[in-house]
């Protein structure tokens, strides 16, 4: 009864092995792209403006890029509102300390604009 056991466990064991198990993925490029018919004038002002924004921890584990367009995000909107940042211009401060870094503050500059009279092209 103690060999039935015993070879049972090993039986057992033999197949339960350790095997490394790879999935892969292959994704098709879908072309998205919009297009719209229409045109619209691009107004810049003439003044630069420098904005210092102080990230949050929900901003950084995006990643730069994501810490950077919350900058200008931020930056359009005390600065009148504007559309779109023109000529973008980027100071990032990054703090390393025991566990990582992270970017505390940006300071972004550049030519505030807004978007007038769309019109349709025909």
């Amino acid at each position: 009864m103690k060999k039935f056991f015993l070879s049972a466990l090993v039986v057992g064991l033999s197949l339960a092995s350790c095997t490394t198990v790879t999935k892969t993925a292959s994704t098709l490029d879908v072309a998205t792209g919009l297009e719209a018919q229409s045109t619209a004038d691009l107004i810049v002002s003439s003044q630069k403006i420098t904005y210092t924004h102080h990230t949050i921890s929900a901003e950084r584990k995006g990643g730069k890029q994501n810490v950077i367009n919350a900058a200008i995000q931020a930056a359009l909107a005390q600065n009148g509102n504007a559309d779109v940042l023109v000529a973008p211009q980027y100071v990032l401060v990054k703090h390393h300390g025991l566990f990582g870094s992270k970017y505390k503050t940006v300071t972004v500059s550049g030519y505030p604009a807004t978007y007038k009279n769309f019109k349709v092209a025909r």
